[in-house]
């Protein structure tokens, strides 16, 4: 038997910030190989930069993310980094609070969006059961305590819609050791740790 692993979002599953192979997805798929004791192919749909709302249109409209998600046993989903940096890119000296709860509302709307269209697309597919797992964010200003505010309320959010590996203590403080060279993106460590915790999610109801 062959499970088909489908993994959705942006530069984090994309596995921008490390080598070909230390991103997440790959790792986290050899964790639930162990798992299941059977092959796990998977599909890396990972696009750097986009927003969750651009996300959820290409799970609404893309041919290509459509088959997928509906052939798949195992379904992950990042989305939101992009939400908060673009935010952060519309002001030049300090966060402007209304461009964040405008980010943070965008992104929550189209979280619950693309979980329903995923269970929509899953309704009569051939792959049941299955499961669905969300990454939490880390803070990627981890000076400004907008963005942690930010951060912290996109996670409590997840955390109610979706089993999501929480990442945000396990990066704070240790930015430098678990980012890369460009400061917002994990290196081969911090991916690692990111599949870690999904793996510790479990697998029900595999």
């Amino acid at each position: 038997m062959v499970y088909c692993y489908t993994a959705v979002g942006d530069s984090l599953t994309y596995g921008l910030g490390a080598l070909p192979g230390s991103g997440f997805v790959p790792l986290y798929r050899r964790m639930a190989e162990e798992y299941v004791k059977e092959f796990v192919a998977y599909d890396q749909l990972g696009i750097p930069g986009l927003t969750s709302c651009e996300l959820y249109e290409r799970i609404r409209r893309d041919p290509q993310f459509r088959s997928s998600l509906k052939g798949a046993a195992i379904i992950t989903i990042s989305a939101g980094g992009n939400d908060l940096i673009r935010a952060a890119q519309d002001y030049e000296t300090d966060f402007r609070p209304e461009l964040l709860e405008q980010a943070l509302s965008r992104c929550k709307a189209c979280w619950q969006g693309m979980v329903n269209e995923i269970c929509k697309l899953k309704k009569g597919g051939p792959a049941s059961p299955y499961l669905i797992r969300a990454v939490g964010l880390y803070n990627p200003y981890p000076s400004r305590i907008e963005a942690a505010a930010y951060v912290h309320r996109l996670n409590g959010f997840l955390s109610g819609l979706l089993p999501t590996a929480q990442v945000y203590s396990l990066f704070a403080g240790r930015e430098q050791e678990l980012l890369s060279s460009d400061g917002l993106h994990p290196n081969a460590k911090g991916y690692r740790l990111i599949a870690e915790q999904l793996n510790r999610l479990g697998y029900r109801p595999l």
